[in-house]
């Protein structure tokens, strides 16, 4: 067995207790979502509480067919999004790493540029939308995911793990610079694709700004924007200039601290069950382009 010095098992123990503080905050949203709404009220968030109740989740089962369409929407948009996103990506950041291209210092220019330079939201929002004619559509919450850090992030891991006489092998085989990217490159990117990957699904999976500019059919909604709606109604049933006699009883029945621990949940539940599985790749993602010796 390997001796570990004393060193390392501190730098263990401090290690242990900042995943521990980070986890913590999760634990209480989860205990939150089961507390009675009286008791949070009361008492303020705890980790043992004195009453349980279903209330807050009942709450979020009421929205039924609408959650299940918004989950549909997202799931789409984020597996399509991302798949678009990193084929786009490593194509771009393959031709980057081709020092005999001749349109890499233009392409490098134009990337920058989208890096650098922004026309900002209301120019974007009439081009989108008068331009090119995404408003309500899908395809707004899907093209816009590609980021010129990612392809340069991809071209240093090309330049620094994958040899250049593999690519020069194929061409003397006789093979095209697209057969040598897809056989060759693309199978031996698999650290640097599952990073930006989940990172890139982690991005399209909460954004909620495109889809609050863009989206205005129930059936193409989100779900960061449904959870964005059903806050927005919550914090209006409780404002001071609403009558709150004509909404007293309809209030009474809504949990709302409950109930936007428990829509928290349901958002976040998927992308904290799908980190683990891609943890790994992010500790390779942080050696790209690092010296080896």
């Amino acid at each position: 067995m390997k001796k570990h010095s004393i060193g390392q098992d501190v730098l263990w123990a401090i290690l242990g207790i900042c995943a521990v503080v980070c986890l913590l905050p999760l634990i209480l949203v989860v205990i939150a979502s089961f507390t009675d709404e009286g008791t949070l009220a009361i008492n303020g968030f705890s980790y043992f509480p004195k009453k349980w109740s279903l209330e807050g989740w009942k709450y979020v089962g009421t929205f039924g067919k609408q959650l299940i369409v918004s989950y549909g929407v997202t799931i789409f948009v984020t597996v399509v999004g991302t798949i678009f996103s990193i084929v786009v990506t490593s194509m771009f950041a393959y031709t980057q790493s081709r020092k005999n291209f001749c349109l890499r210092g233009v392409l490098a220019i134009y990337m920058l540029i989208t890096m650098l330079l922004s026309g900002g939201m209301l120019s974007g929002y009439l081009v989108n939308t008068t331009v090119y004619h995404l408003k309500d559509t899908l395809l707004i919450l899907i093209l816009p995911g590609v980021s010129g850090m990612q392809i340069i992030y991809m071209r240093s891991y090309i330049e620094s793990n994958i040899p250049e006489s593999l690519v020069e092998s194929v061409k003397i085989d006789g093979g095209s610079e697209m057969r040598a990217f897809w056989q060759i490159v693309f199978p031996l990117m698999k650290p640097v694709v599952a990073a930006l990957s989940f990172m890139s699904a982690v991005g399209y999976w909460n954004d909620w700004q495109k889809p609050y500019l863009y989206i205005s059919s129930s059936y193409k909604m989100p779900l960061q924007l449904l959870l964005q709606r059903i806050e927005t109604s919550m914090e209006k049933m409780n404002s001071p200039l609403i009558d709150q006699a004509a909404y007293a009883s309809l209030a009474q029945t809504i949990p709302s601290e409950t109930a936007r621990m428990a829509l928290l949940l349901t958002v976040l539940g998927p992308i904290m069950i799908a980190y683990p599985f891609f943890q790994k790749y992010f500790v390779q993602g942080l050696t790209i382009g690092a010296v080896k010796g």
